[in-house]
């Protein structure tokens, strides 16, 4: 198994710079589920907010790129089953934010009586607890 950075990732998906792109094409094209790319739950979350914010690819895409990398068998996600959850409450709103999807399903999975928050829409949107 070997990590993945952030920018491999972006590359293969953005397919933005030729000479990166074509070299992450063909690292991905490499992997195999004996021999797969591991993506850590920060590669993860700088994806989404990468794509998102500098690419503008749309929420459906970013919840269909990850779902992509879940389910690609030459690929290991980390937490994959958090994951998957925190995708869950990410797709069934408009207004919710991947990461603080990602926060506070992680904080679930390890026993978390909940996650604090500043902010209000977290609160609201993901059911973390506003700090008043």
């Amino acid at each position: 198994m070997i990590g993945l950075d952030t920018n491999v990732l972006v590359r293969y998906f953005a397919q933005d710079d030729a000479r990166q792109a074509h070299k992450a094409t063909a690292l991905m094209e490499s992997l195999s589920a004996e021999r797969p790319g591991h993506v850590s739950l920060v590669a993860l979350l700088e994806i989404a907010w990468v794509l998102g914010r500098c690419y503008n690819v749309e929420r459906d895409q970013i919840k269909e790129i990850v779902e992509s990398m879940l389910d690609t068998k030459e690929l290991v996600v980390e937490n994959a089953d958090t994951v998957r959850k925190a995708l869950r409450v990410f797709a069934a709103s408009d207004k919710a934010d991947f990461a603080d999807c990602l926060i506070e399903r992680s904080g679930h999975a390890a026993g978390c009586e909940h996650t604090a928050t500043f902010d209000v829409s977290a609160s609201r949107v993901v059911g973390m607890r506003l700090i008043r």
